[in-house]
């Protein structure tokens, strides 16, 4: 008995693919061609825009209305005037002014010694540097005085409160000569030195 292949003959022949039937109904195909409805409007916006500006550009321009006399404005003319001349003087209504154009001052005339006298201080300066209650400080004081080149003496009160030395220079007759001498026993350390009048 002969053998069966049971293998082969389950399988069955392919079968062959169907060709797929293209149906063109209710479909429109894309047309490849210019689109003509859109060129026309273009064609007629350009038209329709070339026909406005020939227009526009063909009317008149309106006239403006007539100037009557009542519209017109004269305008002020400025008045010239002279400009170096001065304003008129305006009237005084003071009389305290015309008293005091009047009135005569009566200066007094004074000599040379006068001016002198009157200018110079009737007492001498002096510059005191110092007031101690102990006589071994004024002297002390007075020695630094000394090294400066300057001489001074130490003066002696008496009051109430006790004894006091005052370590003082001068008299001087001017007191720029005291400013002199208390400029420099200031620069050397030596202050505070004031000025007085010479009592």
């Amino acid at each position: 008995m002969a053998t069966k292949d049971y293998v082969k003959r389950g399988r069955s022949p392919k079968p062959a693919p169907i060709k797929a039937k293209a149906s063109h109904k209710g479909k429109k195909t894309p047309s490849t061609g210019f689109p003509t409805k859109w060129a026309a409007l273009a064609v007629i916006l350009v038209c329709g825009l070339i026909v406005g500006l020939f227009f526009l550009s063909g009317t008149d321009v309106p006239e403006t209305a007539p100037v009557t006399p009542a519209a017109i404005i004269i305008k002020p003319q400025p008045v010239k005037t002279d400009t170096n001349a001065l304003p008129p003087k305006p009237e005084e209504k003071w009389r305290y002014i015309q008293e005091l154009e009047n009135k005569k001052v009566i200066v007094p005339v004074l000599t040379p010694k006068q001016v002198v006298a009157k200018d110079k201080p009737s007492k001498p300066y002096l510059l005191q540097c110092g007031a101690y209650h102990s006589q071994a400080q004024a002297d002390e004081r007075k020695a630094t005085i000394a090294f400066q080149g300057l001489n001074s003496q130490i003066k002696v009160s008496t009051n109430d409160r006790g004894t006091g030395y005052r370590v003082v220079l001068g008299p001087y007759k001017d007191k720029r000569l005291a400013m002199n001498d208390q400029n420099k026993l200031q620069k050397n350390g030596i202050s505070p030195c004031a000025i007085w009048f010479w009592q």
